[in-house]
């Protein structure tokens, strides 16, 4: 029988009630253990210097030192886990500074379980964090903020065939459907995304989408129109 990867979940929010059910559901799974919990970003850091973790789950809002913070301070570190925040889509600005800071994605809190499993081995994966369509619902709700900041240009050794598919995920399309976009293997589009994340220095396939956002490859009304959207 295969063995099975373990992915290793610290919990990191102020309130107990939240991650004893985050706790419950995710201890149920043979692959997905809790391996720590903190209740504030200061308490977090300091436990994950001691403690090994795949992928972190991130309140944004915490007193002492808040996930933003926490994430931008940990994704500074070698080998630092995933993170992926949890909050609301009301907390728009707060998601964005946090995706900014490294985060790798996000998660409603009231999120169902399946979901929140799913999502944990996902991003474990390196590959995008929620379902495509719910990241490009972010990405159009909070669009205008990706325009402060410095612009970064579009990499020189970016294949024509690397910006259509970078310019694919900006829009939310899965492998499955970038690989039929330009009939293509899915095992082809897996080295085009690799390349594409090598290349724009992102670290996972969010980090990329918000690239393309913010050299201008994608622009926020540029979805409304999208299929499947």
């Amino acid at each position: 029988m295969a063995v099975v990867d373990e992915i290793r979940v610290v919990l990191i929010d102020d309130q107990q009630l939240v991650r004893a059910g985050f706790r419950m559901v995710i201890d149920s799974q043979p692959d997905l253990t809790v391996v720590a919990e903190a209740s504030d970003g200061r308490e977090g850091l300091d436990v994950l210097s001691r403690v090994p973790a795949d992928v972190v789950l991130m309140d944004i809002q915490m007193p002492r030192l808040d996930g933003i913070e926490a994430t931008r301070r940990l994704a500074e570190r070698e080998d630092a886990p995933k993170v992926v925040v949890l909050t609301t889509f009301e907390n728009d600005e707060y998601v964005m500074s946090a995706i900014s800071a490294g985060a790798s994605g996000f998660l409603l809190k009231d999120v169902p379980p399946e979901q929140l499993l799913g999502a944990l081995r996902t991003v474990y994966r390196g590959d995008a964090v929620v379902e495509p369509r719910s990241t490009r619902k972010l990405l159009r709700h909070v669009g205008p903020m990706l325009d402060s900041g410095p612009v970064p240009r579009l990499p020189e050794d970016l294949t024509p065939r690397e910006v259509e598919v970078l310019e694919a995920m900006a829009h939310g399309l899965s492998n499955t459907e970038i690989a039929r976009k330009f009939t293509v293997s899915e095992t082809t589009v897996k080295t085009h995304v690799g390349r594409v994340l090598s290349k724009t220095g992102s670290r996972d396939r969010v980090q990329a989408v918000v690239f393309a956002f913010r050299v201008g490859l994608v622009r926020p009304n540029d979805l409304l129109d999208s299929p499947g959207g």
